[in-house]
């Protein structure tokens, strides 16, 4: 069990930060983004063939996000002056043509050439050795501060809406729907939180490499959440928003429109790089097949099912559709009697009919604003 709660940690980290790359450039600045998948392509191959060079691998993963991020300018100066369908179709070639490229070319893999299509193997990972037990005690420290710091973050969050309610006498339906939904979605993480926690000590005591790895993955995780919110509570990120509701706004005020959008499509292409460089390590070994498009459309799931435009709502997203992903591998085969491959399009079926009565329920997401609302625009 503590080896299986690990590996759903790094599962739902892992895309936890790759759809708060596809949240910063659609949520915030309202680029539709089809291809997202391209720059976790790029930030994974770059990560594991430099590292297979003997680059280190906090040097590697920097390039990964960079070379993601020249992916974004690329991609921005070649669409971005399109109308949104243009570059949704645009966006999702690009991530077909990066794949396709990949499996079809001869990758520098250590000293010799290797055709894609065989992928890439026995690359490093952080952490795969056992460390000392004093370096094992450091990483629980750690580990202990980011519980304690989850827990602090979403009580402030709790308490925020509570003040608000109590504030706002004339908006007490929205207030209290907002303080319930806050304290459902925040004893639901900290629940989380508290589990992760427990099989992380574990796994570290008892050293286990993937728990050194979801270590990792976590603090950069928090990080990244971290300075996003800081960003987009910023004066940058009203403009981002600015753009999101009506571009011509921004514009009639100076604003360099195309700019702010390329720096959200690069900033958001960089957190995706870095998130691919998790998903090769947590995989062990990459094919070109393991990204495949509906990794994209899956994060779309996760962000638009939290909440667009929110971060936490994102990351809940993300924490909903691996746990509806693990409980339905193992509850339906018990329930309905069907083949492997019919099971797995039953539970496609399934999340597109949740999607379909969320989106008539509550369109904005589970802890999106309504008033913010972008989809459909």
């Amino acid at each position: 069990m503590v080896e299986y709660l690990i590996f759903l940690a790094i599962s739902t980290a892992s895309f936890a930060l790759f759809a708060l790359g596809l949240n910063l450039q659609w949520g915030f600045t309202g680029l539709i983004n089809f291809g997202h998948i391209a720059f976790m392509t790029l930030g994974a191959y770059t990560t594991v063939l430099l590292s297979l060079k003997g680059v280190p691998l906090l040097i590697s993963t920097l390039v990964g996000g960079i070379v993601a991020a020249l992916l974004g300018l690329i991609i921005g100066f070649a669409t971005l002056r399109l109308r949104e369908d243009y570059l949704a179709i645009v966006t999702i070639g690009t991530g077909e043509l990066i794949r396709l490229v990949v499996n079809n070319q001869e990758l520098p893999v250590g000293n010799s050439w290797v055709s894609g299509a065989f992928g890439v193997q026995s690359y490093p990972i952080p952490f795969s050795t056992q460390p000392s037990l004093f370096l094992r005690l450091v990483m629980i420290g750690l580990l202990t501060l980011l519980a304690a710091v989850t827990f602090f973050t979403l009580w402030r969050w709790i308490r925020t809406a509570q003040r608000l309610r109590a504030a706002d006498s004339s908006q007490r339906l929205s207030s209290n729907q907002e303080f319930a939904s806050r304290l459902g979605v925040g004893i639901l993480l900290a629940v989380l939180a508290a589990a992760i926690y427990i099989s992380g000590v574990i796994g570290l005591y008892n050293y286990n490499p993937k728990a050194g790895l979801m270590l990792v993955l976590l603090l950069v995780l928090a990080v990244v959440f971290w300075r996003l919110e800081i960003l987009v509570r910023s004066p940058w990120g009203r403009i981002l928003k600015a753009i999101r509701e009506d571009e011509e706004i921004p514009k009639a005020l100076g604003k360099n429109v195309f700019w702010y959008k390329l720096q959200s499509l690069m900033l958001g292409g960089a957190i995706a790089g870095i998130a691919g460089a998790f998903f090769a390590w947590q995989l062990g070994a990459i094919y070109p097949d393991n990204f495949q498009p509906q990794l994209t459309f899956d994060t779309w799931i996760m962000v638009i099912l939290g909440g667009s435009g929110n971060n936490i709502g994102t990351i809940l997203g993300a924490v909903i559709f691996f746990a509806y992903d693990a409980i339905t591998r193992e509850v339906l085969p018990r329930i309905v009697p069907l083949d492997e491959a019919r099971l797995g399009a039953f539970r496609i079926m399934v999340i597109g009919l949740i999607l379909m009565v969320l989106m008539i329920w509550r369109p904005q997401g589970i802890l999106g604003k309504k008033e913010e609302l972008t989809l459909g625009k």
